[in-house]
Parts: C-alpha cells; structure tokens; sequence
C-alpha cells in the first residue's frame, strides 16, 4: 500500500513540476536583439522605407522600378523581415541581416521554402512589434 501511495504521490508531484515549468516558458519574454542597421530601417517614415526596400531588390539584381505598398513582416532568426509590392505585380521579401546586407526573395517563393508569409504586420514600421510605441501625429498648424 505504501508503494502505490508513494508512486501516486511522486506522479502528483512530478505533474505539478511539469505545469510549473510550462508556465514558467509561457510568462518568459522573447528578447530580440538589433543592430543599428535593423533599427534604422525600422526607424524610417514610408517614403524612406519603400526607397530603402526598392534599393535592396535592385542591388540584388531584381526588379522594382516603382514601390507600390511595403512594411515590416516579422523577425525571422536573427533577420528583420519586410515586404514591397512594386508595380508590375512583383512582390519581395527582403531579409535584413545585423551587418546591413539584405536578401530579397521572391514572396511566391516563401512557402517552397518554409519561410514567413509575406504579409505586413499590423503596424507596418515594426515599432509596436518592438515594444517602441508609434510616433505621434501632430496636426499641422494652421496659419493665423
């Protein structure tokens, strides 16, 4: 008798370590760390952002001669991923490494790959998905 209870009791508390230390990974902060580089991209207004993006397809040897619409996407690894949509119906995702340099992708090439979907994420700066709060918009002033 004393064995079963013994064993009922180390499974109970074996059962309560493992509850414990799922908690414990679901209140853990994921931490994310940049390079100046990643951050500049993030820190851009839009014009300055789809400009950047179009200069990373073209040095890549791609083609973008205008961008329509793009936006930061996730981070994947250690690399900030964002979107353009230039005219023509070409789409890229481009990977921005720590270092500065970018690898652009076709977006229909995502899945082949087992990488992110090209989709923009709610806040297309990457700000609020790293934790800094959107700037603020100040309505122009008008003249008196």
């Amino acid at each position: 008798m004393r064995v079963i209870v013994a064993s009922v009791l180390a499974l109970s508390l074996a059962a309560c370590g493992d509850q414990q230390s799922q908690q414990q990974q679901v209140n853990e902060q994921q931490i994310t760390v940049r390079s100046p580089e990643q951050d500049r991209l993030h820190q851009l207004d839009t014009m300055g952002r789809d400009i950047g993006l179009k200069r990373a397809i073209q040095d890549s040897g791609m083609t973008c001669k205008r961008v329509i619409r793009s936006g930061y996407v996730q981070e994947h690894e250690a690399l900030s991923m964002w979107t353009a949509e230039c005219t023509g119906n070409r789409n890229w995702a481009i990977f921005v490494g720590p270092d500065g340099s970018a690898q652009v992708r076709p977006c229909q090439d995502m899945a082949k790959f087992n990488l992110p979907e090209c989709r923009i994420a709610a806040d297309p700066t990457g700000r609020t998905a790293r934790g800094m709060a959107p700037r603020a918009v100040t309505p122009a002033s008008s003249p008196q």
